[in-house]
C-alpha cells in the first residue's frame, strides 16, 4: 500500500481506494462510474440508511446472528454516520445504479471501516468487520435503498416541512384577523367585482395553506410504508421473517415517526407510488402558494401606480438604476421555489412510471428531487412567513378609493332599478368618469337614504 492509496479486492478483482477513506471498493469504482453532478446524497437519506444498519445490527446481535462485539462496533460507527460525522465519505453521484446499490455499499463500508478502527483493525481488510457479511446482514440494496428514502422522506415533511406550513398558516390566520374589518374591491378575471373585506382574501390564503398542511400529512403517512424484508425482489431471501419488522419498531421510537412493513413487498421493490404521491402532495402545495404569492404582489403593486392596497415590508433596494424602488422580492422569492418543485415532481413522476419487472430503478434521482423540494419549500414558508406576510400593512384609504370608483357597486341596485337599468348607469360611469354614487345622486335614481344603504359596501361582503 502506498502513502497515498491502499489496494482492497471486491468481486471484480483489485482497485486502488484512497489510503485513508472509510469507504472502500465498489464505493470508489462508482465515484469513478458517475463523474456526473457532482450532486450527492441528501443528508437525511445517509441518516436513515446508518439507522437501519445500526437498527440492522441490534437485531441481528439479540437474534445471536452477529458477535456482540462486532454489533456494538457497527452500531457506535452507525451512530456517527447517522449524527453526520462521515458525510463527507459518501461520494457517489446522485445519477449512479438506479437501485442505490452504490449508496447502500457507500454505507456499508463507511460503517464496517469505522467499526473495524473502533476495533483496532486495518481499514479496508474487513476483518472483523464484513461489510456485506456483517453491516448489510439480513438486508439487500433493493430493500435498504428505497425503505431509507421512505423513512427519509416522511421524516423531512413531518418535521420540516409541516411546521413550516403551520408557521405561514398561523401568519395568514393573524392578518385575516386584523384586517377583517378593511373593505376592498373584488376581482374576478382581473376585473372589479363586487366588494370583499380583506380579511375574506386572507381567509382563503389561509385555508390554502391549511389544506396543503392536510395533504403533506396524508402523503407523509403512505410514504411510511417501507420495503424492507423484500431483500432483492420481495420474497424476503436471506432474511428472517421477523427481521424486517423488529428493525423497523427500533427506527420508529427513535425518530417518533409511525412506520410500517409495506403490506406487499412486491408492489414496494418495484413501484415508488408512495414517493410519487408524496411529490403530488409537494406539488400541490406549489400551486396554492403561488397562488398566495401572486396575490400578495399584486395587491401590493405601485406605490403610487398599481393596486396598492397592502404595502409589503420593505426589504432591499429594488434597482440599480432607479432609486427608491422596492420590489415584492420575497413573492418572487417564492414563486421561483414553486416553479423548481413543480419541476421536481415532473422528474418524481417520470421516475415512478420508469420502474420494469421486480424493481424500481430510478430511486436516487426521486430521492434527491423529492428531498429538494421539501427543504426549498421548508425554508420558503418560512421566509415568506417572517419577512412578508408578518409585516403586510393594510392601506384602508386605497380600498376605500377604488371602491367608490368600481363599476362593480351598481351590482347592489340591479333588484330596485333592473339589469339593464344599472348596466348603463356603470357605461355612463365609465365615460363620464363619474362614480356610480354620483351619478344616481345627479339623476335621483333613488332616494339618498336608501341609495347610502344599498351602495354600503360593508353591508355587500356578507357576515
Amino acid at each position: 500500500m502506498s502513502d497515498q492509496c491502499r489496494t482492497e479486492t471486491d468481486s471484480l478483482g483489485p482497485v486502488q481506494v484512497p489510503a485513508h477513506a472509510l469507504y472502500g471498493a465498489q464505493t470508489h469504482r462508482a465515484s469513478q462510474n458517475f463523474p456526473v453532478s457532482g450532486l450527492r446524497l441528501p443528508r437525511r437519506v445517509i441518516r436513515a440508511l446508518a439507522l437501519i444498519k445500526k437498527a440492522a445490527a441490534e437485531v441481528n446481535r439479540d437474534t445471536g446472528k452477529l458477535d456482540p462485539k462486532l454489533a456494538g462496533a457497527i452500531i457506535e460507527a452507525a451512530h456517527e454516520v447517522a449524527g453526520g460525522k462521515h458525510d463527507h465519505e459518501f461520494v457517489v453521484d446522485i445519477f449512479q445504479t438506479g437501485s442505490g446499490t452504490s449508496s447502500n455499499m457507500n454505507t456499508n463500508e463507511v460503517i464496517a471501516n469505522r467499526a473495524i478502527q473502533l476495533l483496532g483493525g486495518e481499514i479496508g481488510s474487513k476483518r472483523p468487520v464484513h461489510p456485506n457479511d456483517h453491516v448489510n446482514m439480513g438486508q439487500s440494496s433493493n430493500d435498504v435503498f428505497p425503505t431509507a428514502v421512505h423513512i427519509a422522506a416522511a421524516e423531512a415533511m413531518e418535521r420540516d416541512l409541516v411546521p413550516a406550513l403551520e408557521a405561514l398558516e398561523g401568519a395568514l390566520a393573524s392578518k385575516a384577523k386584523a384586517f377583517d374589518h378593511i373593505v376592498k374591491i373584488g376581482r374576478t378575471h382581473l376585473m372589479d367585482a363586487v366588494p370583499v373585506r380583506l380579511g375574506q382574501e386572507f381567509s382563503g390564503y389561509t385555508q390554502m395553506v391549511t389544506n396543503s398542511i392536510r395533504r403533506v400529512r396524508t402523503a407523509a403517512t403512505h410514504v411510511a410504508d417501507l420495503a424492507l424484508g423484500g431483500t432483492a425482489v420481495g420474497t424476503g431471501l436471506g432474511s428472517a421473517p421477523d427481521f424486517a419488522p423488529k428493525v423497523i419498531s427500533i427506527i420508529a421510537k427513535e425518530i417518533g415517526i409511525h412506520l410500517k412493513q409495506a403490506p406487499n413487498l412486491f408492489e414496494a421493490l418495484s413501484a415508488r407510488d408512495g414517493l410519487v404521491e408524496a411529490s403530488g402532495a409537494l406539488r400541490s402545495t406549489a400551486v396554492s402558494l403561488t397562488k398566495i404569492a401572486n396575490d400578495v404582489r399584486w395587491l401590493g403593486s405601485g406605490p403610487r401606480c398599481g393596486i396598492g392596497e397592502i404595502h409589503l415590508p420593505d426589504l432591499q433596494p429594488g434597482s440599480s438604476i432607479m432609486p427608491g424602488k422596492v420590489n415584492p422580492v420575497m413573492s418572487e422569492m417564492l414563486l421561483m421555489i414553486c416553479a423548481q418543485v413543480i419541476g421536481n415532481d415532473a422528474t418524481v413522476g417520470w421516475g415512478g412510471a420508469a420502474g420494469n419487472f421486480e424493481l424500481n430503478v430510478m430511486i436516487p434521482v426521486m430521492a434527491y428531487n423529492l428531498l429538494h423540494s421539501v427543504g426549498i419549500l421548508t425554508n420558503g414558508c418560512r421566509l415568506f412567513a417572517s419577512r412578508c406576510v408578518e409585516g403586510l400593512e393594510a392601506n384602508e384609504k386605497r380600498c376605500n378609493e377604488l371602491i367608490e370608483q368600481s363599476l362593480a357597486m351598481v351590482t347592489a341596485l340591479n333588484p330596485r332599478i333592473g339589469y339593464d337599468a344599472a348596466a348603463a348607469l356603470a357605461k355612463e360611469s365609465v365615460k363620464t368618469g363619474k362614480t356610480v354614487r354620483e351619478l344616481c345622486l345627479e339623476k335621483n335614481v333613488l332616494p339618498a337614504d336608501e341609495l347610502q344603504r344599498l351602495l354600503d359596501a360593508r353591508s355587500m361582503t356578507g357576515a
